[in-house]
């Protein structure tokens, strides 16, 4: 129920409704708390972890898509930060499986059900990002631009921890 409100997100954007819009990011955010706090009291699956992770990251792109459709001028920067979205995504889940072929673990983010790589932009920093795109659409670009850069920060930085353990 939180992903398809989020999803929601792609017509509000589309048609201009920001304010809408960030309101269903706010919600998605909300049921995606929610969801952890009820794995983490009734027990943490596999499958709960993998469709948490796996609509995270198809949410983000859902609502830089939206950014994409209601202005088609920015679609280059929608491309940009769905591209280093990838980068993130991947750098983590990648670790993940490895970190769990190996027997790691961290608690560092709280229990989990893989491995949590943290990084300069995780879901706090990417939630934010989101709503000032809804703030400020006027803006998209910069904002765009900037996040995108700390995405590749965050990519590298991975790989190169990865690097180091691995």
């Amino acid at each position: 129920a939180g992903f398809l409100t989020g999803l929601f997100c792609i017509p509000l954007l589309w048609t201009g409704n920001y304010g809408w819009a960030a309101s269903c990011i706010v919600l998605n955010r909300l049921a995606d708390g929610l969801d952890g706090a009820v794995a983490r009291h009734e027990g943490i699956t596999d499958l709960g972890g993998y469709l948490d992770i796996v609509l995270d990251f198809i949410f983000y792109s859902a609502v830089i898509f939206g950014f994409a459709l209601a202005r088609p001028e920015n679609a280059l920067w929608a491309a940009l930060l769905i591209f280093s979205f990838i980068g993130t995504g991947s750098s983590f889940l990648g670790f993940a499986i490895f970190a769990a072929r190996r027997g790691l673990t961290t608690s560092l983010r709280g229990q989990k059900s893989l491995y949590y790589l943290g990084g300069l932009t995780e879901g706090f920093e990417t939630i934010v990002c989101l709503l000032l795109m809804c703030l400020l659409p006027d803006w998209f670009p910069v904002l765009a631009a900037v996040f995108s850069a700390l995405c590749w920060i965050t990519t590298v930085t991975r790989i190169l921890l990865a690097r180091s353990i691995l």
